[in-house]
């Protein structure tokens, strides 16, 4: 049981790092995070509120006050990861990067984190 707290608690920890690191970029380099959405031919709209939505994921994952929302902010950041992932192999940026290291923590903190709370 304490190996697989551990294993939890790293993979959280890298994927929640990673979004932490990705909504901060957002914000603080705005226009190079737009140049890169319209590269990868993204609304650059998207930019801030995909990076507030993924501050809010963080928090319902470490939280977990709201067992709804904890689900759904493991869904959305699955959705984006997934979705990053396969416009940067389509942009020609290859397939390993940070939405792929956080894709592979994605699964067994939720797993885990369901078999630890039940």
């Amino acid at each position: 049981m304490l190996t697989k707290k551990i294993i939890y608690w790293v993979a959280t920890a890298v994927l929640c790092g990673i979004m932490l690191y990705s909504a901060q970029m957002y914000f603080r380099n705005t226009e190079m995070v737009q140049g890169y959405f319209e590269a990868l031919n993204y609304p650059t709209y998207f930019v801030i509120p995909l990076a507030v939505l993924k501050v809010l994921g963080v928090i319902m994952i470490l939280w977990r006050k709201s067992q709804w929302l904890t689900e759904w902010a493991y869904a959305g950041f699955f959705f984006d990861l997934v979705l990053a992932t396969a416009a940067h192999h389509y942009a020609g940026h290859g397939v390993v990067g940070f939405s792929l290291y956080a894709l592979v923590a994605l699964f067994p903190s939720y797993f885990l984190g369901k078999y630890i709370r039940d």
